[in-house]
């Protein structure tokens, strides 16, 4: 049996975008670990996600979580926007709201790079960050103009841009192919913020990289 009602998760999911609600998206989320499936680039073995880290005293990412790969610690710093935000212009410019977005994550890189301790008081070691922004709905992202602008986007800025309807592929994971999902089970809602530091603090894979990055 599932950890999850996806039935009641696929019609919270499909509320929050019929209302175009952000705040909506987000309690989901945080609820149902496994609707991440499509943003983490390992699906076996993964690490646990945590929600609301604050930093700077006036940054806030929405989740985040560690890639323990082999070349070091990668964190994974997530930014959800609204699930059907207006994303271009008549004119094919990215519309106020996306570029505000985009800019909100840049003060993230910004500041990190500023505050090189901060990166390890939050974050225990940090070999590199990768930075994911989730907006706007598939249909909007389909026009040959906005094909274009992302591909060019991920492919010079350190920001990948997705949008929301991966949530709805994980729906489908998770009705279609349920052992998919195991390692998300683990781990069925996001943890808190505070629970992030015991956490690195008592995983032994992070122990070394503390040495080495301090």
């Amino acid at each position: 049996m599932s950890v999850w009602n996806v039935n009641k998760a696929e019609q919270q999911l499909n509320k929050s975008f019929d209302n175009n609600s952000e705040t909506e998206l987000l309690k989901v989320l945080k609820n149902n670990s496994f609707l991440f499936y499509e943003l983490y680039s390992r699906k076996y073995g993964i690490q646990p996600n945590f929600k609301e880290i604050s930093f700077g005293g006036k940054y806030r990412c929405d989740f985040a979580w560690l890639n323990d790969n082999s070349d070091g610690p990668e964190w994974v710093l997530v930014e959800i926007e609204k699930p059907k935000m207006e994303l271009f212009a008549k004119n094919l410019e990215p519309r106020a709201e996306l570029n505000h977005s985009i800019e909100q994550v840049k003060s993230w890189i910004r500041y990190f790079n500023e505050n090189p301790a901060e990166k390890r008081r939050i974050f225990g070691a940090v070999s590199r960050f990768k930075y994911i922004l989730v907006a706007g709905d598939i249909e909007d992202w389909g026009t040959e103009a906005a094909i274009k602008w992302r591909a060019y986007h991920n492919s010079v800025d350190p920001i990948e841009i997705r949008s929301s309807n991966i949530f709805k592929k994980a729906i489908k994971i998770a009705k279609e192919k349920p052992e998919e999902l195991w390692s998300f089970e683990e781990n069925p809602k996001s943890l808190k913020s505070a629970e992030l530091e015991s956490y690195w603090t008592n995983y032994k894979y992070m122990d070394r990289w503390r040495q080495i990055m301090k």
